[in-house]
């Protein structure tokens, strides 16, 4: 099977399934290194050799710099392998100093000489600070510290002021699914414009576009065992409720049964087709559950014009997320 792959910059290409880490930061069952490691060994030798992970999903960093040395060790071939990580400072003064501490501490942890991509979220738009910081980081970018510099959360906006500052990120990573697809509105053209890609996440709603739902009551607050389920779950509540999300599993398992693959890689190949997109970050518990074979899937799907209209007739009944949240990352300020 062919993995699919996109250069997300000329000098930097990654798988287009991305293996999510914000799993090890807690919430989502005990994740050790003894079993993260074979985990994640197990996904590069499938082939899928881009990971996603931040300075505040605990030891996530880490994970990767101990996961790449034994590779090292072993012999292994590390040239497909990339790890994108995330700058997410608390709001406040971004001197000098903070930011190259901050891009420093993730590169020894990481083991690596530079970082493939840092994407830099912020907090607060009341605070223009996050210019500041991205002076920080273009500097470590012409010092060789960070080969690209790409966004978490941004919305349409400040993307736009960024430019007018003289800023290039290569890529904005943003919430977009079948349920949530507020990238439409304004962002998709913003990129393609702008040459911006898209990394993708929530795509599968932590879990819940999935069969283990389909038709299955609504889940109490008791019944969401992860951090995830908790946070999706109250994402389709804003988009149309149980009801009409039951609607929507049965319509990607009518789908899924046609092409004889399962409800998520249907709603995966969905995002991934976005012409926009880049990649999709698919959540990893490792050690505790693996999807390996399934996500692998996904790029032999190829959806049809019948499988869209069926979507379409769904997704059209919901509410506008646009208009309930705002633009993309507009749910975290």
């Amino acid at each position: 099977m062919k993995i699919e792959t996109v250069n997300l910059a000329p000098d930097l290409k990654i798988c287009r399934i991305i293996n999510g880490m914000w799993q090890v930061a807690g919430g989502h069952g005990y994740i050790t290194p003894q079993n993260a490691i074979p985990a994640m060994t197990s996904y590069h030798d499938a082939g899928l050799t881009s990971w996603d992970m931040a300075d505040i999903y605990g030891p996530a960093e880490e994970f990767f710099g101990k996961f790449r040395h034994d590779l090292e060790q072993s012999g292994s071939d590390l040239s497909n392998l990339v790890g994108l990580t995330k700058f997410v400072p608390n709001p406040g003064p971004m001197s000098k100093n903070l930011v190259q501490r901050a891009i420093k501490n993730s590169i020894l942890r990481m083991n690596i000489s530079k970082l493939d991509l840092v994407q830099f979220h912020w907090w607060d738009y009341d605070d223009p600070s996050y210019l500041d910081a991205l002076r920080h980081l273009t500097a470590l970018h012409d010092e060789g510290k960070v080969l690209h510099i790409g966004l978490t959360n941004f919305d349409t906006r400040r993307m736009q002021i960024m430019l007018d500052e003289g800023f290039e990120p290569v890529s904005n990573q943003i919430q977009y699914s079948l349920i949530d697809q507020r990238p439409q509105v304004e962002m998709e053209s913003f990129c393609k414009k702008n040459n911006i890609k898209l990394l993708t996440y929530g795509t599968l709603g932590g879990g819940l576009v999935s069969e283990r739902f389909l038709g299955a009551p609504e889940p109490t607050q008791a019944d969401l065992d992860t951090y995830s389920l908790q946070k999706y779950k109250n994402m389709v509540d804003a988009w149309g409720g149980w009801s009409l999300f039951q609607k929507l599993l049965s319509t990607l398992d009518k789908i899924a049964k046609k092409h004889q693959t399962k409800i998520a890689n249907v709603a995966t190949r969905f995002i991934l087709d976005k012409p926009e997109v880049a990649g999709v970050i698919i959540g990893a518990r490792l050690g505790l559950s693996d999807h390996i074979e399934q996500n692998k899937e996904t790029f032999s799907l190829k959806l049809d014009s019948d499988d869209h209209h069926m979507i379409t007739e769904i997704t059209t009944q919901a509410n506008d997320l646009y208009d309930i949240i705002g633009d993309c990352g507009s749910e975290y300020r």
